[in-house]
């Protein structure tokens, strides 16, 4: 077995809400990046990458590159699942710790950890998803912007025969 950690930060900027686990959540401000800046599957993609030993989400994806500016985070994570795959690992399973105080996330953690599954072709038991806030310390706690933190469980993936 192999464990990967991973861990992305996004500034807020202007927008009408974010997306987080392939979730859209409504809220006053959107999130500054290159491509959706869901801090959550960049987090869980450099996780896998680098439990797989396949370097960084930078490294596949780099932001100098024009074909993923505003591209979906889905599509990146399942790009990542199939490296890790074409290498033969698979998600044992798969832990995200989101740190922001604000929006609310509760409502929505159940549907990102569906929404990661399905991206992941995994079993949802296999996924977790919490939110934390920072107590008001820190960038996070200022409100300037969100960041999460993941951990990931690579298991050799079973070979047929």
């Amino acid at each position: 077995m192999r464990i990967g950690h991973g861990y992305d930060v996004h500034a807020f900027g202007a927008g009408t809400g974010v997306t987080l686990g392939g979730v859209f959540i409504p809220y006053d401000q959107g999130l500054e990046a290159h491509s959706d800046g869901d801090v959550v599957l960049h987090a869980l993609s450099d996780a896998i990458l680098g439990a797989a030993a396949l370097g960084d989400i930078g490294r596949h994806f780099p932001d100098s590159d024009a074909r993923y500016c505003g591209i979906s985070s889905v599509i990146l994570l399942r790009e990542v699942t199939r490296l890790a795959r074409q290498h033969h690992w698979q998600i044992g399973n798969a832990d995200m710790t989101v740190v922001c105080q604000a929006p609310r996330l509760a409502p929505f953690l159940d549907d990102m950890c569906q929404h990661i599954a399905d991206a992941l072709d995994c079993q949802v038991d296999r996924v977790n998803v919490k939110a934390t806030t920072t107590e008001r310390l820190g960038f996070a706690g200022r409100g300037e912007g969100i960041a999460c933190h993941a951990v990931v469980l690579l298991e050799p993936a079973s070979r047929p025969g």
